[in-house]
């Protein structure tokens, strides 16, 4: 047993878990983690750092170890892991993959104990032997956290729901607005739970110090291996520069390596790697749905950050560079929609791909959550190309093939601001300000 004046110094581990802050904003994945909870022994969080994990978790758990800051409970893990592991369940452990031997022990008890919702781990990085990937049926849940959507942000109304989307039911009839100006600011600030009392020049300020801290120290926690920051830091650029884009890591490399240097593409792809590693990074995979037509598809995915305000970091950009530059705005935008609709999508189990063919076709984002349960959407920031936008989704549903699948449930345009209805020709018009899980 451990000795007695180890316990002492171990001892305010044993406590209830810290309630969260009063400025606590509802996360949609409240409900997905107690859902999980109830399906499995234990459920983990990932997301990237900031993201609000440990607080989502806080709200959930009985107690809680902080094992990114108590060193007396990783040296205990050494020595009695079982204390470590007793406590009020569900027990948090927030930032497991610090000491990533309390797996098998978290493990081996969920299996003694039988029983549902015994764990929360978080999590900011994957480790690379990630021996969670395959825990066993019943032992874990696993929940991926993104930074908030405009809805958990309280700047979109939600009238517009993806669930009823997919389900087939037309958009309300609404209106919404959001200027230029605005969201510029939003995509700048970015959905940071820690910017919500921030001024814009705090939160500019912040997100530049969270991109440097990601080449100077997250990389190495994540892998071990150290890279020059210098470099990390054009590799970020590049990406931000590529924002939702299907750039080769080819193109990417070249980019970074400019004209004073070259950089390999093996080398570009374990940045990449690093980066996803670590979620600062979340590329949009494509869509291979079986086509009528004689049609090939594209593999290469979509270029995106966890969120677009690490984008504009990248470049020590703000709201003034994108009102000057309305082409990488709308890059932005689109990223910023398929972030939020990544969290949406979520909630009513599906995921966010893209779709492109060898004829260039292209669609934005495509919501998967089943057969019969799909939905296409262009992302256009003025609601004026909408016909435009509208045309190409339904050149889009007359290419794929609805025998496996179904037909879509919901074809629709994105815009920044304007009126939520639906077109004669089926296609629905949808606000991002209204549009919600």
């Amino acid at each position: 047993m451990i000795a007695n004046e180890q316990f002492r110094a171990y001892a305010p581990l044993v406590r209830p878990a810290v309630p969260p802050s009063r400025a606590y904003r509802p996360r949609i994945a409240d409900r997905e983690l107690a859902e999980r909870l109830r399906a499995a022994g234990a459920v983990l969080i990932e997301g990237p750092r900031g993201c609000g994990k440990t607080e989502t978790a806080r709200r959930a758990a009985a107690s809680e170890v902080l094992l990114d800051t108590d060193r007396n409970a990783r040296e205990a893990l050494a020595v009695e892991p079982g204390l470590v592991l007793a406590g009020d369940t569900p027990r948090l452990f927030d930032e497991w993959q610090i000491a990533p031997e309390i797996w098998n022990h978290l493990r081996r008890a969920v299996d003694d104990r039988r029983e549902r919702g015994q764990f929360i781990l978080t999590a900011s990085a994957i480790p690379p032997d990630d021996r969670t990937r395959h825990p066993g049926i019943g032992r874990l849940g696993r929940l991926r956290m993104r930074p908030m959507s405009l809805a958990e942000l309280g700047r979109s109304g939600g009238e517009v729901s993806l669930r009823a989307l997919l389900d087939g039911d037309p958009p309300p009839a609404g209106k919404a607005e959001l200027p230029a100006a605005e969201l510029a600011e939003i995509l700048c600030t970015g959905g940071w739970p820690g910017h919500l009392d921030s001024s814009l020049k705090a939160a500019l300020v912040a997100n530049r110090d969270y991109l440097e801290d990601t080449g100077r120290l997250d990389l190495e926690r994540a892998d071990g291996l150290r890279r020059d920051p210098r470099r990390v830091g054009r590799f970020l650029e590049s990406l931000a520069r590529h924002t939702a884009t299907s750039a080769s890591l080819a193109a990417i490399a070249r980019d970074v390596g400019g004209l004073e240097e070259t950089v390999a593409a093996p080398t570009a792809r374990a940045y990449l790697a690093a980066l996803e590693r670590i979620m600062v990074v979340e590329d949009q995979p494509p869509w291979s749905p079986r086509l009528r037509s004689r049609s090939r598809l594209r593999a290469a995915p979509k270029r995106h950050f966890a969120d677009p305000s690490l984008a504009v970091a990248a470049l020590a950009a703000g709201p003034a560079h994108l009102l000057r530059d309305f082409r990488w705005f709308g890059f932005l935008f689109e990223s910023l929609v398929v972030r939020d609709l990544r969290v949406y999508a979520q909630a009513t189990g599906g995921l966010v791909h893209h779709y492109r063919d060898n004829t260039g076709l292209e669609v934005d984002a495509v919501v998967d959550a089943g057969p019969g349960r799909w939905g296409a959407f262009e992302v256009k920031m003025a609601a004026a190309r909408a016909d435009e936008a509208a045309a190409n989704l339904l050149r889009f549903a007359e290419r794929v093939d609805p025998d496996p699948i179904g037909k879509p449930s919901v074809l629709g345009v994105i815009v920044a601001n304007g009126y939520a209805y639906r077109r004669p020709d089926g296609v629905a018009v949808i606000p991002i300000t209204a549009l919600g899980p």
